[in-house]
Protein backbone atom coordinates (compact mmCIF):
# COMPACT_ATOMS: atom_id res chain seq x y z
CA UNK A 1 0.00 0.00 0.00
CA UNK A 2 2.86 2.39 0.76
CA UNK A 3 3.99 2.41 -2.87
CA UNK A 4 0.52 3.45 -4.02
CA UNK A 5 0.29 6.58 -6.15
CA UNK A 6 -2.77 8.81 -6.48
CA UNK A 7 -5.85 6.78 -7.34
CA UNK A 8 -8.84 7.74 -9.45
CA UNK A 9 -12.03 7.92 -7.42
CA UNK A 10 -15.65 7.33 -8.42
CA UNK A 11 -15.89 10.89 -9.75
CA UNK A 12 -12.92 10.35 -12.05
CA UNK A 13 -10.55 12.61 -10.11
CA UNK A 14 -7.21 11.29 -8.78
CA UNK A 15 -6.70 11.58 -5.03
CA UNK A 16 -4.40 10.39 -2.28
CA UNK A 17 -5.40 6.74 -1.64
CA UNK A 18 -6.29 7.30 2.02
CA UNK A 19 -8.97 9.79 1.00
CA UNK A 20 -11.04 7.24 -0.89
CA UNK A 21 -11.99 5.00 2.03
CA UNK A 22 -14.99 7.04 3.22
CA UNK A 23 -17.02 10.06 2.01
CA UNK A 24 -15.96 11.88 5.19
CA UNK A 25 -12.33 11.51 4.17
CA UNK A 26 -13.02 12.70 0.62
CA UNK A 27 -14.51 15.95 1.91
CA UNK A 28 -11.78 16.49 4.49
CA UNK A 29 -9.05 15.70 1.96
CA UNK A 30 -10.47 17.95 -0.75
CA UNK A 31 -11.47 20.92 1.37
CA UNK A 32 -9.21 21.01 4.44
CA UNK A 33 -6.16 18.77 4.62
CA UNK A 34 -3.05 20.60 3.48
CA UNK A 35 -4.68 24.02 3.24
CA UNK A 36 -3.04 26.79 5.31
CA UNK A 37 -4.56 27.34 8.74
CA UNK A 38 -3.83 30.50 10.72
CA UNK A 39 -5.09 31.93 14.01
CA UNK A 40 -4.21 30.88 17.53
CA UNK A 41 -7.56 29.31 18.37
CA UNK A 42 -7.75 27.45 15.06
CA UNK A 43 -4.24 26.07 15.51
CA UNK A 44 -4.97 25.17 19.14
CA UNK A 45 -7.93 23.13 17.89
CA UNK A 46 -5.82 21.29 15.32
CA UNK A 47 -3.04 20.68 17.83
CA UNK A 48 -5.52 19.35 20.38
CA UNK A 49 -7.28 17.08 17.91
CA UNK A 50 -3.99 15.68 16.63
CA UNK A 51 -3.10 14.88 20.23
CA UNK A 52 -6.41 13.09 20.73
CA UNK A 53 -5.77 11.18 17.51
CA UNK A 54 -2.55 9.67 18.85
CA UNK A 55 -3.03 5.89 18.83
CA UNK A 56 -6.31 6.13 16.92
CA UNK A 57 -7.38 6.58 13.32
CA UNK A 58 -8.03 10.14 12.17
CA UNK A 59 -11.53 9.20 10.99
CA UNK A 60 -12.43 8.51 14.64
CA UNK A 61 -11.53 12.09 15.52
CA UNK A 62 -12.98 13.64 12.38
CA UNK A 63 -16.41 12.13 12.99
CA UNK A 64 -16.35 13.37 16.59
CA UNK A 65 -15.10 16.86 15.74
CA UNK A 66 -18.51 18.52 16.26
CA UNK A 67 -18.64 16.89 19.69
CA UNK A 68 -15.13 18.06 20.50
CA UNK A 69 -15.96 21.60 19.45
CA UNK A 70 -19.06 21.65 21.61
CA UNK A 71 -17.27 20.13 24.60
CA UNK A 72 -14.23 22.42 24.39
CA UNK A 73 -16.01 25.74 23.83
CA UNK A 74 -15.05 25.88 20.17
CA UNK A 75 -11.40 25.54 21.22
CA UNK A 76 -11.26 29.18 22.25
CA UNK A 77 -8.03 29.24 24.21
CA UNK A 78 -9.20 31.66 26.89
CA UNK A 79 -12.40 29.67 27.47
CA UNK A 80 -10.65 26.31 27.79
CA UNK A 81 -8.02 27.86 30.06
CA UNK A 82 -10.82 28.78 32.45
CA UNK A 83 -12.22 25.24 32.66
CA UNK A 84 -12.77 24.01 36.22
CA UNK A 85 -12.66 20.61 37.86
CA UNK A 86 -16.37 20.36 37.12
CA UNK A 87 -15.61 20.88 33.43
CA UNK A 88 -13.00 18.14 33.61
CA UNK A 89 -15.53 15.71 35.03
CA UNK A 90 -18.03 16.78 32.37
CA UNK A 91 -15.49 16.04 29.65
CA UNK A 92 -14.66 12.65 31.13
CA UNK A 93 -18.35 11.74 30.92
CA UNK A 94 -18.97 13.16 27.45
CA UNK A 95 -19.65 10.39 24.87
CA UNK A 96 -19.18 12.89 22.05
CA UNK A 97 -15.40 13.00 22.50
CA UNK A 98 -12.56 10.60 23.25
CA UNK A 99 -12.68 10.25 27.03
CA UNK A 100 -8.98 9.90 27.64
CA UNK A 101 -8.07 11.47 30.97
CA UNK A 102 -4.45 12.27 30.06
CA UNK A 103 -5.40 13.91 26.77
CA UNK A 104 -8.23 15.91 28.33
CA UNK A 105 -5.89 17.13 31.06
CA UNK A 106 -3.22 17.99 28.49
CA UNK A 107 -5.67 20.00 26.38
CA UNK A 108 -6.77 22.06 29.37
CA UNK A 109 -3.19 22.51 30.58
CA UNK A 110 -2.06 23.57 27.11
CA UNK A 111 -4.82 26.17 27.00
CA UNK A 112 -3.66 27.59 30.31
CA UNK A 113 -0.13 27.92 28.96
CA UNK A 114 -1.27 29.50 25.71
CA UNK A 115 -3.63 31.93 27.45
CA UNK A 116 -0.54 33.79 28.68
CA UNK A 117 0.92 34.15 25.19
CA UNK A 118 0.61 37.29 23.11
CA UNK A 119 -1.98 37.23 20.30
CA UNK A 120 -0.48 35.56 17.26
CA UNK A 121 2.42 34.00 19.15
CA UNK A 122 1.28 30.40 18.67
CA UNK A 123 0.63 31.05 14.98
CA UNK A 124 4.08 32.59 14.56
CA UNK A 125 5.86 29.79 16.42
CA UNK A 126 4.20 27.02 14.44
CA UNK A 127 4.61 28.65 11.04
CA UNK A 128 8.25 29.50 11.74
CA UNK A 129 8.90 25.77 11.38
CA UNK A 130 7.42 25.45 7.90
CA UNK A 131 10.05 23.85 5.65
CA UNK A 132 11.03 25.10 2.22
CA UNK A 133 8.79 23.63 -0.50
CA UNK A 134 10.04 20.37 -1.95
CA UNK A 135 8.96 17.99 -4.70
CA UNK A 136 5.52 16.44 -4.57
CA UNK A 137 5.53 12.93 -3.10
CA UNK A 138 4.77 10.36 -5.79
CA UNK A 139 3.56 7.55 -3.53
CA UNK A 140 2.59 7.08 0.10
CA UNK A 141 6.06 5.73 0.84
CA UNK A 142 7.46 9.17 -0.03
CA UNK A 143 5.46 10.78 2.78
CA UNK A 144 7.37 10.83 6.09
CA UNK A 145 5.94 10.46 9.58
CA UNK A 146 8.59 12.67 11.18
CA UNK A 147 10.92 15.32 9.77
CA UNK A 148 13.69 17.51 11.21
CA UNK A 149 11.24 20.42 11.13
CA UNK A 150 8.55 18.52 13.04
CA UNK A 151 11.13 17.42 15.58
CA UNK A 152 12.21 21.04 16.03
CA UNK A 153 8.59 22.18 16.35
CA UNK A 154 7.92 19.48 18.93
CA UNK A 155 10.93 20.59 20.97
CA UNK A 156 9.89 24.25 20.76
CA UNK A 157 6.36 23.50 21.94
CA UNK A 158 7.54 21.24 24.75
CA UNK A 159 10.02 23.88 25.86
CA UNK A 160 7.07 26.22 26.35
CA UNK A 161 5.32 23.63 28.52
CA UNK A 162 2.89 22.08 26.03
CA UNK A 163 1.99 18.39 26.29
CA UNK A 164 1.22 15.64 23.76
CA UNK A 165 3.21 17.40 21.07
CA UNK A 166 5.70 14.74 19.98
CA UNK A 167 7.42 14.88 16.57
CA UNK A 168 4.85 12.62 14.90
CA UNK A 169 1.95 14.69 16.22
CA UNK A 170 3.79 17.84 15.17
CA UNK A 171 4.22 16.53 11.63
CA UNK A 172 0.56 15.53 11.39
CA UNK A 173 -0.26 19.11 12.42
CA UNK A 174 2.08 20.46 9.74
CA UNK A 175 0.37 18.31 7.10
CA UNK A 176 -3.15 19.19 8.21
CA UNK A 177 -2.47 22.92 8.49
CA UNK A 178 -0.65 23.40 5.21
CA UNK A 179 2.90 23.91 6.46
CA UNK A 180 3.72 21.09 4.06
CA UNK A 181 1.79 19.86 1.03
CA UNK A 182 1.78 16.07 1.14
CA UNK A 183 -0.94 15.56 -1.43
CA UNK A 184 0.54 13.11 -3.89
CA UNK A 185 1.68 14.07 -7.35
CA UNK A 186 -1.37 14.26 -9.61
CA UNK A 187 -3.82 14.56 -6.70
CA UNK A 188 -6.73 16.85 -7.50
CA UNK A 189 -6.36 18.60 -4.15
CA UNK A 190 -2.79 19.81 -4.60
CA UNK A 191 -2.73 23.57 -4.30
CA UNK A 192 -3.47 25.09 -7.69
CA UNK A 193 -1.04 27.93 -7.27
CA UNK A 194 1.76 25.47 -6.54
CA UNK A 195 0.74 23.22 -9.41
CA UNK A 196 1.11 26.25 -11.65
CA UNK A 197 4.83 26.10 -10.92
CA UNK A 198 5.06 22.60 -12.41
CA UNK A 199 7.33 22.17 -15.40
CA UNK A 200 5.56 20.24 -18.18
CA UNK A 201 7.07 16.84 -18.79
CA UNK A 202 8.77 16.49 -15.41
CA UNK A 203 7.99 13.62 -13.08
CA UNK A 204 7.66 15.71 -9.93
CA UNK A 205 5.82 18.94 -9.31
CA UNK A 206 7.24 21.49 -6.88
CA UNK A 207 5.06 21.99 -3.82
Amino acid sequence: MNDTAALVGPDGAPRCPWALSTPDYVTYHDEEWGRPVHGDDALFERLSLEAFQSGLSWITILRRRPGFRAAFAGFEISAVAAFTDEDRERLLADPGIIRNRAKIDATCANARVLADWAPGELDALIWSHAPAPGPAPKTLSDVPAVTPESTALSKALKKQGLRFVGPTTAYALMQACGLVDDHLEGCVARDASRDALSVPGTSASPC
